[in-house]
């Protein structure tokens, strides 16, 4: 190194961090050309955790608070380099600084429905999305597994692995769960509750606590959505015969709308086939009580000839004999 060298070369003394943006996790303090001087000041704001990381490992973490940087309080540092307590040399470690207040709004979505086993209706395909919100609880873990030696690491970087993740737990929750898909959408509060306990070891392992999980909406494809509205439909009506009266009903305002077209006189004709079929039943039944309610007259028969004697006639028709 020349003489002109060494003078350019800067020796920091105050070492601290503002957010310039929203969504940045991990920042690296700029060291090129510079070393920390030998009883600097590191500033951690309440919502940043700092790490000391030299030769790509990680010495000793910083929490919030302000921060004499010497050979006392950086016992892993010095053990690391071997370093005497009198040593008076400023440090050549890098300082990463770690956002640690909750990423709010965190959208999550299935992208393809999921295919589950429901306990009601068989195999069906969910649909499903919401919001979470998290924090980096664990800068070594994070800086390990996730961060590593990059200067900069923001919340995009991550969004695409934790929504993955997000959807391989639910599918295995799902499948395990042997809850109805009706059961599921009337208790979505209960059902982000249970999501969120079984996502946490997953977030932990990156070095993150998973604050909250909701889930906003649980749907079918647009296709499963209609045959499950239809067998609703027969649930409400009782019986097949009251959902086909039903469904003939609704027809007959689309039949008078086009009863001047084809298409509305085939709407029509169908519409009264149906109706009949479906009242024949009934009608048969009520002809059956009026046959059974009109009251019928015995037959005459000739006092003489026991020939039998036509309703309202005076003689009979064999011997000629007065009735």
């Amino acid at each position: 190194m020349t003489l002109r060298q060494f003078l350019a070369k800067q020796f920091i003394d105050v070492i601290q961090w503002n957010e310039p943006e929203e969504g940045m996790l991990v920042f690296r303090y700029p060291m090129q050309d510079m070393e920390i001087q030998n009883g600097a000041q590191l500033t951690v704001r309440e919502s940043q955790m700092a790490a000391f990381v030299n030769e790509g490992k990680i010495a000793d973490v910083f929490g919030p608070g302000l921060h004499t940087l010497t050979t006392r309080n950086l016992p892993l540092l010095t053990d690391l380099n071997n370093w005497d307590k009198e040593f008076e040399s400023p440090f050549k470690s890098d300082v990463y600084f770690f956002s640690t207040h909750l990423q709010i709004d965190q959208k999550w979505g299935t992208a393809n429905p999921i295919t589950i086993r429901d306990s009601e209706f068989g195999a069906v395909r969910l649909r499903g999305y919401g919001i979470y919100s998290y924090r980096i609880s664990d800068p070594r873990t994070f800086f390990v597994q996730v961060s590593g030696t990059r200067g900069m690491y923001f919340v995009a970087d991550l969004e695409g692995q934790l929504r993955n993740t997000i959807v391989a737990r639910m599918t295995d929750i799902f499948a395990t769960s042997n809850v109805s898909f009706l059961d599921m959408a009337a208790n979505q509060t209960a059902l982000g509750k249970k999501i969120e306990e079984q996502m946490k070891p997953a977030f932990a392992a990156l070095g993150l606590e998973l604050n909250q999980f909701l889930v906003e909406n649980i749907s079918l494809p647009e296709e499963l959505q209609k045959v499950m509205d239809q067998r609703i439909g027969v649930n409400m009506a009782g019986d097949l015969s009251r959902y086909t009266q039903f469904e003939v009903a609704q027809s007959l305002p689309v039949a008078a709308a086009n009863s001047d077209g084809l298409a509305g006189m085939g709407v029509g004709l169908g519409a009264g086939a149906a109706m009949a079929q479906t009242m024949m039943p009934s009608l048969a039944t009520a002809s059956g009580a009026q046959a059974s309610s009109t009251p019928t007259r015995a037959a005459r028969f000739c006092i003489d000839c026991g020939r039998q004697v036509p309703e309202g006639a005076k003689y009979c028709p064999g011997c000629g004999r007065e009735q």
